[in-house]
């Protein structure tokens, strides 16, 4: 990967690791599939007057707006409502890495290079022992549908580069619009409409911040950089990108919310920087294989 690409990886996942805090403040005051659709209302509502059609098949804004907006987002976003704790959740979601290598090599026949699988080994090393310092105390129902976000994560990126959208801006703007129904449809099914009313009619400036932050900085911004990324190289080089996002949530949670981090979790984000450095090698041109979508 170019050195600029390399960087704009990290920009993203660090924005990602972030972007935890600010979901625990923002389901402080919304109910999580509301605050789900919320987000994506205000990333696509002000965008869409800017930006021309996806220019890809529909079939495809419509499978990674299911995948990624209304699974991917509403199952993380019940899963912390249900007690998963921010550091914990950007921790689990990050098995999208090995689900989405796993559906490449099987969807799109992309055979990560033995590096790369090795730098994943030395990772998830670091994943787990993160994991093991957080502890976890969280109801297992909550944990599983963490989990299953990171399933349905794993889905959209192998169809985002299926896709390959030529304008990964438009592109995730309609993804954007086109989740806000099908979200919007759950929240009055399962949560119902005097919830959302009493959580609109009492808004604070905090969770307002957290929508726009939400729906702007990490949605507009960092899934259309994600969507280039994975345009421009193959998924199994750019996902594992993702194992920073825990590492980012932890110095957040530090920075931001006072929480401890120990010679444990440094030792253990060290494990994970290494192992993306190793993803991120390049290969022998000469040996260089062909993917085949």
């Amino acid at each position: 990967m170019h050195p600029r690409h390399v960087a704009l990886a990290v920009l993203t996942t660090t924005i990602w690791g972030v972007n935890f805090v600010v979901i625990k403040v923002g389901l402080a005051e919304f109910p999580p599939l509301l605050f789900s659709a919320l987000r994506f209302l205000a990333a696509a509502v002000p965008a869409l007057w800017f930006v021309g059609p996806p220019r890809v098949a529909w079939r495809w804004v419509v499978a990674v707006a299911l995948a990624l907006g209304v699974a991917k987002f509403g199952l993380l976003f019940l899963g912390m409502g249900a007690g998963m704790p921010a550091g914990l959740s950007s921790l689990v979601l990050q098995s999208q890495v090995f689900f989405t290598v796993l559906f490449a090599a099987a969807l799109l026949r992309e055979r990560p290079r033995p590096v790369q699988l090795a730098g994943m080994a030395v990772a998830a090393v670091g994943i787990v022992l993160i994991a093991v310092d957080y502890g976890v105390g969280s109801p297992v129902a909550a944990l599983l549908l963490v989990v299953l976000a990171a399933v349905a994560w794993g889905l959209s990126n192998v169809a985002t580069r299926y896709a390959k959208p030529p304008d990964p801006l438009a592109f995730n703007v309609w993804v954007c619009a086109v989740a806000v129904l099908p979200l919007l449809g759950l929240s009055l099914v399962f949560e119902g409409p005097s919830a959302a009313l009493a959580a609109l009619g009492d808004v604070s400036w905090s969770g307002v911040g957290a929508l726009l932050f939400i729906g702007w900085v990490s949605t507009l911004f960092g899934f259309s950089a994600w969507s280039f990324l994975l345009k421009e190289h193959d998924a199994s080089s750019v996902v594992p990108f993702a194992l920073l996002v825990p590492v980012a949530g932890m110095f957040s949670g530090w920075l931001l919310l006072d929480e401890a981090i120990g010679p444990l979790r440094l030792g253990a984000a060290a494990l994970v920087i290494a192992g993306m450095a190793a993803t991120t090698l390049r290969r022998s041109p000469a040996r260089a294989p062909v993917a085949v979508p």
